[in-house]
């Protein structure tokens, strides 16, 4: 099934022609569970990663926090079947006593924890994406290929999982890794992304608010600036329009490749190569969440029906169940000159 983002309520560049400039094209990747192969796109499925090839891992250091326990991905994994499965009976029933004992005995052995791993720790894949189905997609110069590949350390380094991306050409990959190495423990279950596939959508996009100049900002400040557009713009912005800017116009949530970093958690720093001092280009944006409570508007057609919290799917907005940095999202920027040249991650 493929996912349609609704029409903005207007033209915001007819509107503020200043802004014409500044459209991008993003890809959302719109991520739902599923059950990927290594040659679909995906987030958290299985690479498309050659037999002869080193499986990466990260050489830490590896912190234990002390304040959570430490899961393997399989016991990440059973909890969520286990939560799945429970909420699926009667809710009348006290919650406890809807767990089998075999349930509640396995649950209970995960809350232990597992030993915190000594010495390299694998990586997990976080995502694959493949140009066919993202064209907006591009290797860096000089690199010939078509699929990009993802992958992070589960452990926070310092404040979020430390990244690697792998460029390569599916054709030249002929025998795939089966089996490949996991982590026997990481540090949060949010961490850990659930299989999903994609259905890519490009979209155009704006800057954020902070990125405009301030002749631009205090335009979009002034509600007169807006009255020409009405009805289409909310009135309950009347006394912030520059919010109705933010929320229902620039930029969208979610998974995307491409278009415009999202800021919030920090005012915009400049992202720059530490090795050539270009500019570097938003490449992917990982993220907690599809949408939140500001930017419901954005929500595909396809998936209204299913947008709300029900016991069966406690969390709609967030099919990967990752969580990162307390839901916050993980933006990568790469520098256009080289894939040798270290990539940004950018914490927003």
């Amino acid at each position: 099934m493929s996912r349609t983002t609704p029409a903005r309520p207007l033209d915001v560049a007819a509107l503020f022609p200043r802004l014409a400039p500044l459209a991008r094209t993003a890809t959302r990747l719109h991520p739902h569970p599923g059950s990927p192969s290594p040659h679909d796109s995906s987030v958290g499925g299985p690479l498309l990663w050659p037999a002869d090839e080193p499986w990466p891992h990260c050489d830490g250091p590896h912190v234990w926090d002390r304040v959570n326990p430490a899961l393997s991905p399989e016991d990440v994994r059973q909890r969520r079947r286990i939560r799945a499965a429970v909420a699926s009976r009667p809710s009348g029933i006290p919650e406890m006593e809807r767990y089998t004992p075999e349930e509640r005995a396995i649950d209970q052995r995960i809350a232990a924890g597992r030993p915190w791993p000594d010495g390299p720790v694998p990586m997990l894949p976080v995502a694959q994406l493949y140009v066919r189905d993202v064209p907006q997609l591009r290797p860096p110069r000089a690199v010939n290929a078509d699929l990009l590949q993802v992958l992070w350390c589960p452990f926070d380094h310092p404040a979020h999982p430390r990244t690697a991306l792998y460029w390569r050409s599916a054709a030249e990959v002929t025998d795939v890794l089966a089996a490949p190495p996991e982590p026997s423990a990481i540090q949060f279950p949010g961490y850990l992304p659930r299989p999903c596939l994609l259905t890519p959508e490009q979209i155009t996009e704006y800057p954020n608010l902070l990125e405009l100049d301030e002749e631009d900002q205090q335009q979009l400040g002034e509600w007169h600036s807006w009255q020409p557009a009405e009805p289409a713009v909310d009135s309950s912005y009347r006394s912030a329009p520059e919010e109705f800017y933010m929320d229902q116009v620039s930029h969208a949530p979610g998974w995307k490749v491409g278009g415009w970093t999202r800021w919030g958690l920090t005012d915009p720093v400049d992202r720059v190569c530490e090795v050539c001092a270009s500019a570097m280009d938003p490449l992917l944006t990982i993220a907690s969440a599809e949408w939140d409570p500001s930017s419901e508007s954005w929500i595909p057609e396809e998936d209204r029906a299913r947008s709300i919290q029900t016991p069966a799917d406690p969390q709609p907005w967030n099919p990967t169940m990752l969580d990162l940095a307390r839901g916050y999202d993980l933006q990568l920027h790469v520098c256009p000159v080289s894939p040798d040249h270290r990539h940004l991650e950018l914490v927003q």
